[in-house]
């Protein structure tokens, strides 16, 4: 219990520093975070494939990772294709980013950033932990439940930048607490799902993989987007 504690403990001031650092120590935050999570576990008895990172299950975990992080990007690319989602692609946030700066974030900030803590932290440790002491049903319960709450911050802003999200959640007060809301439930169901195939492959790969695409993938469409216009 001790280490879960110390682990949640992590989390939280990595999700602290990552708001109020500048960008440039975002990603050295993340790995250093991600860092000390799996020092803790790997004191505190779990091994290796506990953790999703064994070599035993690596190979299944890269099967599973092309293959679902190939279908994402299906999925983006028809998204994209149809006027009645491509709109949900448009993000001001983007608009701002030059195309360095949109490289780097989806080639280095994602994966080695945002993908390598959460995974590391969420499906990793944490589930490995709680696992060991209450089961994978609890430990995706309450993996998930602290993703969820995780998006709190990231989520605040959402109805300014994206003008699909401000369609559909309505602007002002009332629209940002209904986005955040949105985001945490869905982060969380989201969660469920990457533990899931964490618990199924027997590796990060694949949760790590489908996060990865999402993102980075989405970024990319999202730059595409606003600078096509």
């Amino acid at each position: 219990m001790q280490s879960l504690l110390l682990a949640v403990s992590v989390l939280a001031a990595a999700s602290t520093l990552t708001t109020v650092l500048s960008d440039d120590w975002y990603v050295p935050a993340c790995v250093t975070a991600a860092a000390l999570l799996v020092t803790i576990a790997r004191r505190a008895g779990l091994s290796w494939e506990e953790l999703g990172l064994g070599r035993a299950s690596a190979q299944r975990g890269l099967d599973w990772g092309l293959v679902l992080g190939g279908a994402v990007l299906a999925v983006y690319l028809l998204a994209w294709h149809l006027p009645l989602t491509h709109e949900a692609f448009k993000d001001k946030r983007a608009a701002g980013h030059s195309s360095a700066e949109q490289l780097f974030r989806v080639l280095v900030r994602v994966p080695f950033g945002t993908v390598l803590l959460e995974e590391v932290g969420f499906r990793g440790v944490l589930w490995a932990l709680i696992t060991r002491l209450r089961g994978p049903v609890w430990a995706t319960a309450v993996s998930s439940t602290l993703f969820g709450l995780w998006h709190v911050a990231p989520s605040r802003g959402l109805t300014k930048a994206n003008t699909a999200a401000e369609a559909v959640f309505g602007a002002g007060k009332p629209g940002v607490i209904l986005s955040v809301a949105s985001a945490v439930v869905g982060t969380g169901i989201a969660g469920v799902l990457l533990c899931e195939l964490r618990r199924r492959s027997g590796s990060l790969i694949p949760p790590m993989a489908v996060h990865c695409a999402l993102n980075s993938f989405g970024y990319a469409l999202s730059w595409a987007a606003t600078h096509g216009e």
